[in-house]
């Protein structure tokens, strides 16, 4: 019988053998087991009884293959069941389909959704078998998987059923992908008072997928602009929607009623949360919140206030779009292709600067809290803003809806993807080449460097900051301005 692990967010088919032999009754199960496979052996007999059958009163040994892969997690449990009548003969001549079971039993024997449904459904495509054979509650999730038939289950009876010929379980419709539409209850920007420099910021942070940092005194708007991003994200594609509903699904965060996710994530955790939390990892290899807001955006709120290793920890999804965890058995890579969206106080009591309040911080214990964001990971945030207290006023000044902010953003990205596929951010390349910078543009990119002490890195990134501001205003061109604008957000200028 064949199922499937997940291994990191991806699914990996494992072949579940069982021999029924003389000896003392038992069950074991070999192959790198982890301890809720080891406690389906409970799950397995009364199930088999519950539904009918016989539990074989003889020696079975069940080996889960590949032997060296470890194993983890409730999805092999019907796989089990099936292997353990087939050995014992209860079904019969050996079954004709070829197909993949996924799914935990209770002891009734009815079956359960498990964590990664989508994912395992694809790994048993890749295994090239027919069918696939989950839970009825997973149905929709696995239907996601092209070019494979999912069928659903209540109970191993019914699969029994079905494996024999019997009765044949219907093969579900292959689920559609949604039509998008835009999120509710998110902050406009024309309800931000003030802040023209910071909105902007953000609209070329979104178009562009870079990564922006706002510092400023607290209340004046930083949180509450950066909220407004999720209301300028441009539809999934269905590549990349297929894609992050895999990753939220093996997460255990799918909607099994809408599994394929069509709006960009916005994922904004606490600043208590842990390293592994944030980037991904644990004993068995869970994605954290990097990963979950692959192909969307991660917001840091008060970014000062996270773990200093956490904060170090995104330095290479930031400039790789991945995260690499390394265990003493091998490695495993989970995508983490974000847009960072950072804010934060200025020190810790957050008045530094302020023009209405006194800071009551000490120099020392100022360059302290400033210095919990490291210089790598300063050097990879493309955008930086410092914020003043706006006037006081009873309303908003009229600035643009977050709609039509939303109509440049949602071009510039189609611009990005027909021209190189990718987002300006992710260009790859000598300086000035892979953004279109014009070679006496990027002479004085280099010259204003020089000036301001400028390292390649972020060279590379106002080229790319650049690009993004010409696409924004329809030009296929690079001028001059739109390199002083993005000259004008490097983390200089908002020391």
């Amino acid at each position: 019988m064949l199922s499937a692990t997940v291994l990191g967010v991806d699914g990996v088919p494992v072949r579940v053998e069982a021999d029924v032999a003389f000896g003392l009754p038992s069950l074991t199960i070999v192959g790198l087991a982890g301890s809720a496979v080891q406690e389906a052996r409970e799950r397995v007999r009364s199930a088999i009884r519950n539904c009918g059958f016989e539990v074989p009163a003889r020696r079975i040994t069940v080996n889960l293959a590949p032997a060296d892969l470890p194993k983890e997690g409730t999805s092999y449990d019907l796989a089990i069941a099936a292997a353990i009548l087939g050995a014992s003969g209860q079904l019969g001549p050996a079954p004709t389909r070829r197909c993949a079971l996924i799914g935990e039993l209770a002891l009734d024997g009815s079956l359960r959704p498990v964590p990664g449904t989508l994912a395992l459904a694809a790994a048993a495509r890749s295994a090239e078998v027919g069918e696939v054979i989950v839970p009825q509650a997973s149905v929709r999730e696995a239907a996601s998987v092209r070019e494979i038939s999912v069928r659903g289950a209540a109970s191993l009876g019914e699969t029994v059923a079905h494996l024999v010929g019997l009765r044949e379980l219907p093969a579900a419709e292959p689920t559609p992908i949604p039509s998008w539409s835009a999120p509710s209850g998110v902050p406009d920007l024309a309800d931000v008072i003030g802040q023209p420099l910071a909105r902007r910021a953000l609209e070329i942070a979104i178009a562009g997928r870079h990564s922006l940092a706002l510092s400023g005194p607290p209340g004046i708007g930083k949180t509450l602009i950066l909220r407004c991003g999720e209301g300028l994200l441009p539809p999934l594609e269905e590549g990349e929607a297929v894609e992050v509903s895999r990753i939220h699904s093996v997460a255990g965060l799918i909607d099994r009623r809408e599994p394929v996710i069509r709006r960009r994530p916005f994922r904004a955790p606490h600043h208590t949360v842990s390293t592994q939390a944030l980037v991904g990892g644990g004993s068995r290899v869970r994605p954290g919140e990097a990963s979950l807001a692959h192909r969307g955006v991660l917001l840091l709120d008060e970014m000062l206030q996270f773990r200093a290793d956490a904060l170090d920890a995104l330095r290479q999804p930031l400039e790789s779009g991945i995260v690499t965890i390394a265990r003493v058995e091998g490695a495993l890579t989970l995508p983490a292709r974000f847009t960072l969206l950072s804010a934060f106080n200025p020190c810790p009591c957050g008045w530094r600067g302020s023009r209405r309040h006194a800071c009551r911080c000490e120099d020392g214990a100022a360059r302290r809290y400033t210095a919990r964001l490291s210089g790598p990971l300063r050097d990879r945030l493309d955008l930086w803003v410092a914020m003043d207290e706006p006037e006081l006023r009873d309303a908003p000044d009229g600035a643009e809806p977050s709609s039509t902010v939303a109509q440049r953003v949602h071009a510039a990205w189609r611009i990005q993807v027909e021209r190189q596929g990718v987002g300006n951010a992710e260009l790859q390349g000598a300086l000035g080449t892979d953004a279109g910078l014009p070679v006496r543009l990027g002479g004085l990119l280099q010259q204003r460097g020089r000036r301001f002490g400028l390292s390649p890195r972020r060279l590379h990134r106002v080229a790319r900051m650049a690009r993004t501001i010409a696409d924004l205003s329809g030009s296929d061109e690079i001028c001059q301005a739109d390199v002083d604008e993005a000259l004008a957000y490097r983390p200089e200028r908002a020391a």
